[in-house]
């Protein structure tokens, strides 16, 4: 009965040290995702109300195959996008500028700007843009 157990023991043991590359192949995965998410958030601090507001995002087909970005929308009216390719070859990068009016607002604000892909594992990047928007001149 101990031998049995023994085997067992090493058979589980064996098992468990041919599995654990692969959940570190997921955490690496897992990693350079919210990576990837940290690119795509832009903060403008603290900006004068009325004030309107413009970055641009580099958007980059991380994919082996061609990616086309299909639209372009954003979460209010207040925000604006547009963006210089549409068709993406792997590796290539293109500008997705953003515009921002932060007339009539107070406060933290935060826009979405959503970008709809032909890329079947991740077809809606979404692009975020901050702001503490202030009566008067912003303190520093």
């Amino acid at each position: 009965m101990e031998r049995i157990i023994f085997k067992s023991v090493i058979l589980f043991f064996i098992f468990s040290l041919s599995i654990a590359p692969c959940f570190a192949k997921n955490q690496d995965k897992a990693q350079a995702k919210n990576e990837q998410k940290e690119l795509y958030i832009w903060d403008f601090g603290k900006v004068k109300q009325g004030q309107v507001l413009r970055h641009d995002f580099s958007f980059k087909n991380e994919s082996r195959k061609s990616l086309k970005i299909k639209n372009v929308n954003t979460s209010c009216g207040c925000t604006v996008s547009n963006f210089e390719k549409d068709i993406l070859f792997p590796g290539e990068s293109t500008n997705i500028s953003v515009e921002f009016s932060s007339e009539g607002y107070s406060g933290e604000v935060q826009q979405y700007i959503y970008v709809h892909t032909d890329n079947l594992d991740n077809p809606i990047v979404r692009l975020i843009i901050k702001a503490d928007v202030v009566n008067g001149a912003p303190q520093l």
